[in-house]
Parts: C-alpha cells; structure tokens; sequence
C-alpha cells in the first residue's frame, strides 16, 4: 500500500504542499491559513491515515523533537504531576517526551543521560540526584541544551526553575507559631541537596526568630532506610518531658510514612499533634487526620521548564547526533544547593487538608547563556 505523502493531502485539498505542512505542523497561523482551510486539511489527513516520517524530518532538520525528562523517583506523586505537565506541554510544540527515574541514584541518573542522548533527543529537563554536578558540567561542556527543575545547583552556571524552599518553610513554621504550636519538630532526609537544604534553614531561622532553639528539633532520615528512621525520628520528638505538639515534614513521602507512625502510636492528630508537609499528596485523604500542606505551582513549573528548554534548543546549534560525538557518562563528585518563590497563605480546603497556596505564581528563573534577559520569551 502506497504511503501517504504531503503532496497527496495537498492535492485532495486543493493547496500546496508548504501550507499542508504548516498546518500539520500546527504553524497554520504563521502561514496566515485560515482556520477553515485548517480543518479540512486536518480532516483530509484523518481520512487519507496519514502517518509523518519522523525519521526524514529529523533528518532534514536535525531535530528528533524528543526531549529527555529524568525526575527523581516516578512512583512519587509530585514528579508524577510534573512529568504529565512537561508531556502536555510538550505536546503543544510538536515535541514527545521520553521518561526515566533516577530514583535518587547518581550511577542510574548517569545511565539514563546515556540513555536519551543515545536516542537523539534534542534535550533534556533534568530533577537532579545528589552527587550529580559533574553530569551537569559535561551537559553544558557538550553543548547539549538542559534544564535544571526543582533542584538546581547554585554553585553550577545552568538555567534552572525551582521555587523558594526557604521562605516556604519559614511561612509553614509561622503559622503553626500563629495557631498556638510551641514545640514543633521537623523531620528531612539526610541529603546535601539545597532545596532539603534550605527548607532546613527556613524552619530554623523561623524558630530562631520566635526564641526557639531549633538544633534538637530536626530529625534526619535516610531515603534507603526511611522507615525506621522515620519511626525514631517521631519517638524521639514526641518522647520525653516535652513532645513536639506539631511536625513538619520536608516532603510528601515523609508525611506519608511518618502518618503511618504516628496513627498506630495512636497519637491524635491535630489535638495532640499538628501536621504540615512539603507537598501534597492524595493519600493525605486516607488518614483521615487533618495536614496542612504546602502546594507548589507544578503547572507553571513545567510549563516553564519546557519554554526555557525549547528556546534554548531553538538557539543552539544542532549537534551532529553520532555515537562519535556523544559523551560518555559516569557518576561523580560532591553536592551543592537551589533557586525560588512561594508567598504564601492559609485557606481552609474542603477536604481534610488546609491548605497552602502559593500567591503569586511568577516563577524565579535561573538563565544561563543567551537566554539571559530574556525571561519575557517564556
């Protein structure tokens, strides 16, 4: 069976060949074809099952329109959220996403580098793992456009797009002070990561101010042993003369585990204990215990991860995509720290969560390079 071609879609419908492009290509209006004329193109195509070789525009353009999306650990709500905002987004500027999860593991997260350099894609939004700097150098060494998302590195000269993690816990921590909390604890993985890193330093400061001594009030877990180490954690805060009478928890999986915990302790929460977490999560509902949260604005996040993305690789050069030219990956280094946003404010929700909301969505970015001065193209 003959494979359907631009030009046959151009002759059913009476046009030439360039128009039925653009406006399979969703550019109709940069052409100025009507919406009319727009539509029946479309339609003619749906008819005709006309399928677009991907492998001769890629050819021709030395574009694959594939980008590269790693995220810390997938089973995770959040970077789930993030990773359907980045695919629909993609999606509106003809680009198709391709996953992986480093799970918070530096050798896999340099695998998966590897991995979607060797498939082509034109360039990569990365959530990065601990010990992952040097992987980052190499990105910018080769040319290859990035995106740094939720967890930049300061200390690295990359675009990035994340929130402001310090200020976000310095306003969880003042309005559990505002609601009569005096004994607050915080429990945060043991990481050198900045966005941990600065969530820390925003509940200490916060009690600092309030003429609390924060030291012996956070906890640490580790992300490999987050069970018992959750489980200590709450013992210890909750033990002795004086238990914490409210717990922040520096992520969603934290809260979650920790809720576990404190449920079979048969501690009441929030007349005993008062929870908030860093991100939401859906299983919040099965607890049926009050949580205050803090939302991040995932939607403008990724949005603006792919914008930023997409014009740097508008910018940049194609690279000549052989097995010659790509780097090879590996694992190494130590860890720096993020960037930021959140003003924040309490509304009661109608679930049982309160929840906190972030005011003025109008994402901080971080630009490297020619996209410098420029954050009004995103």
């Amino acid at each position: 069976m003959k494979k359907v071609s631009l030009k046959d879609i151009a002759q059913e419908a009476g046009v030439s060949t360039a128009t039925v492009s653009y406006v399979l290509n969703n550019r109709e209006e940069q052409a100025r074809v009507g919406q009319e004329m727009a539509l029946k193109i479309r339609k003619i195509a749906r008819k005709l099952n006309y399928q677009p070789n991907h492998i001769a525009r890629s050819l021709k353009s030395g574009r694959s329109h594939t980008i590269g999306l790693i995220v810390a650990d997938i089973s995770n709500p959040f970077f789930g959220h993030i990773a359907r905002t980045i695919e629909d987004e993609a999606k509106q500027h003809n680009y198709t996403v391709i996953f992986g999860s480093s799970d918070e593991n530096m050798e896999k997260s340099a695998d998966l580098i590897n991995a979607l350099l060797n498939r082509q894609v034109d360039g990569l939004i990365v959530i990065p793992t601990e010990g992952s700097e040097q992987q980052i150098v190499r990105l910018r060494e080769h040319n290859i456009p990035f995106v740094l998302m939720d967890r930049p590195f300061p200390t690295l000269t990359a675009s990035s797009i994340s929130i402001n993690n310090y200020d976000a816990a310095y306003g969880a921590v003042q309005h559990l002070l505002q609601t009569g909390r005096e004994r607050i604890g915080m429990i945060a993985y043991k990481t050198g990561m900045h966005h941990i890193a600065e969530r820390r330093r925003g509940f200490a400061e916060a009690l600092q101010a309030a003429g609390a001594e924060p030291d012996k009030r956070i906890k640490l877990a580790r992300y490999a042993h987050i069970r018992e180490d959750i489980r200590k954690a709450i013992d210890q805060l909750t033990g002795g003369k004086q238990p914490a009478d409210a717990l922040f928890f520096a992520t969603n999986s934290l809260a979650i585990e920790g809720l576990r915990y404190i449920i079979e302790k048969g501690i009441r929460v929030p007349e005993q204990l008062a929870i908030v977490s860093f991100d939401e999560s859906e299983a919040f509902d099965l607890f049926h215990a009050p949580v205050t949260f803090i939302r991040q604005p995932i939607q403008e996040m990724g949005k603006a991860a792919v914008r930023l993305l997409l014009e740097q690789i508008r910018i940049t050069p194609a690279l000549r995509k052989t097995s010659a030219s790509m780097p090879s990956w590996s694992s190494a280094d130590p860890a720096p720290r993020p960037v930021i946003i959140p003003q924040l404010y309490a509304s009661p929700n109608p679930s049982n969560t309160t929840l906190y909301e972030n005011t003025a969505p109008s994402l901080l970015l971080r630009l490297y390079g020619p996209l410098v001065g420029r954050p009004a193209a995103l």
